[in-house]
């Protein structure tokens, strides 16, 4: 029987699909009295549907037994059984008295068969007038028709809320990209790889945290508002908290607070949570973004490199099967140990200037005239050197490297090499030629790390935005003791792009920020 219903009135099946399909294209195409009639006849339906006591917006629960995906794995048990699922609608098609529906729920779709004979003569006359984008609840025995597809025959179907807005048209899906992002949760629905891209990415907080917690770290939760934004180089946002009548920002970093906690004696230390900087916007900045740091006590910036190699390992295996992740054009090997090696010798590597040679400031913008570095009056030896390497290695450097050994300049809160002060026991860790964490040997030295904070001043005094302030409460932690520290930050939105092979970070933000529409500004 089923396979005589699904065959039948093709032709006139196929002319029903393509009128529905031209009017939701006319639609989308501009046409305001187009699609204010359809949308009108939406309305109309759910009215009609309210005074004949169905409103489905008084429905509170429906039980679910199975989702689309368990019905298909399992198929060979559940064949001839009953499940319930429920779903939204993706596509219809009537076939006098029996009808085919696509059921699409969190784990994937299915199809249901719709019988006048099983469901009721009144249950089957209001089925025919629900809509796609509907959500339903659908109760009916697992079968296969002759031609292969894994369905289920409907017993009882529930409208379970009526969707009053037009989906976009199905066989292109939801394409305008500025429309994705503001529109999520329409490009959930209209793009199966969108929504397997945010399951990734909560797999890849799940298997983070089940790494650091194996590794002994306690996850911990600090501040978010704070009267001193420090921990990195970067702008923040500023507030105003009417209680205190204070001003506030919204944190930069991470570091500070769990700094404090190690000196509170929490040997191993995380959390994972948004950070705000007042930055542009591109395919790799968002002004809110997910950072996780860490902090470990007894160990320096080689222990951090070995935690970073081992959980970068466990989470690509987590979530994508493989030690070898493919980004566009790039194949990464985390499988072989990750190549480590010193800012300096990666210079020298990729321009020739070995700042080894090089011992004076003077010296220094010589060479960066020579090689057609610009640089600003205030930038110290130090500071050429990271711009000779942001210009000449960062975008060699593919494959999982370990870039260690920063000059002092450029790293306030980091321990000197004791063997060479001019540079700090600092890493960047890179692939696919981006920044993906960073790390130190922690700066314990209150009368040191008072010095750096001096520095820092001079810097904003100079008009770097960026600069640290002096942060009173952390040296006087400092002064209270820090034992010796690892510590590094990880770039969680920049892991998931790897994971997922996502372009920009905007795919791997449920609601990137956005330019308001229809604002004073436009």
């Amino acid at each position: 029987m089923f396979v005589a219903q699904e065959n039948q009135n093709q032709n006139k099946n196929q002319q029903q699909d393509e009128n529905q399909l031209l009017a939701v294209r006319s639609a989308q195409k501009g046409s305001a009295s187009d699609e204010n009639q359809l949308l009108a006849v939406r309305r109309e339906k759910l009215a009609a549907l309210q005074e004949a006591g169905k409103d489905p917006f008084q429905i509170t629960k429906f039980d679910v037994t199975h989702h689309s995906q368990d019905v298909k794995d399992d198929f060979d048990a559940l064949e001839g059984k009953n499940v319930t699922i429920a779903g939204r609608m993706m596509f219809k098609r009537v076939m006098g008295k029996a009808s085919f529906c696509n059921i699409q729920d969190l784990k994937g779709n299915i199809q249901c068969y719709v019988a006048r004979d099983s469901i009721g003569e009144e249950s089957y006359a209001d089925f025919k007038k629900y809509d796609v984008g509907d959500i339903l609840g659908i109760s009916g025995e697992v079968f296969k028709t002759k031609t292969g597809e894994m369905s289920i025959h409907a017993a009882s179907v529930t409208l379970l809320s009526k969707s009053l807005q037009i989906l976009p048209e199905k066989f292109h899906g939801l394409t305008d990209t500025d429309m994705r992002y503001r529109q999520r949760y329409v490009d959930l629905i209209m793009n199966a790889e969108v929504k397997d891209t945010f399951v990734k990415r909560s797999k890849v907080l799940s298997s983070i945290r089940r790494y650091l917690d194996g590794q002994g770290f306690m996850e911990v939760e600090t501040p978010m508002l704070v009267s001193n934004a420090g921990g990195a180089a970067a702008r923040p946002f500023e507030t105003h908290f009417n209680a205190l009548d204070e001003d506030l920002k919204l944190r930069i970093s991470l570091e500070l607070y769990l700094k404090r906690l190690i000196v509170g004696g929490m040997e191993r230390v995380y959390e994972i949570g948004r950070v705000f900087r007042n930055e542009g916007l591109d395919t790799r900045h968002n002004p809110e973004f997910t950072l996780m740091e860490l902090y470990q006590a007894y160990t320096d910036y080689h222990g951090m490199m070995d935690l970073t190699e081992n959980l970068y390992r466990y989470v690509a295996k987590e979530v994508t099967g493989s030690e070898i992740l493919t980004y566009g054009e790039h194949q990464m090997d985390l499988s072989k140990p990750f190549e480590r090696i010193t800012m300096v010798d990666a210079v020298k590597k990729y321009s020739g200037v070995d700042f080894h040679e090089i011992h004076t400031l003077e010296e220094a913008r010589a060479i960066a005239k020579e090689k057609h570095i610009a640089y600003e009056e205030r930038h110290k030896k130090g500071d050429i050197l990271n711009l000779f390497f942001e210009e000449f290695v960062e975008e060699h450097l593919i494959q999982p490297t370990f870039v260690m050994d920063h000059p002092i300049e450029i790293s306030p809160l980091t321990k000197k090499k004791p063997e060479n002060p001019e540079y700090v026991e600092r890493f960047e860790f890179f692939m696919n030629g981006w920044e993906m964490a960073n790390a130190y040997s922690e700066l314990n030295d209150p009368i040191d790390q008072r010095a750096r904070f001096a520095a820092q001043e001079e810097l904003l005094a100079a008009g770097d935005a960026e600069a640290n302030h002096t942060d009173e409460d952390f040296l006087n932690a400092l002064s209270i003791g820090m034992p010796p520290t690892g510590g590094i930050g990880f770039g969680i939105d920049r892991m998931v792009m790897m994971m997922t092979n996502s372009p920009a970070i905007r795919d791997v933000l449920l609601f990137p920020t956005m330019k308001t529409l229809g604002g004073k500004d436009q």
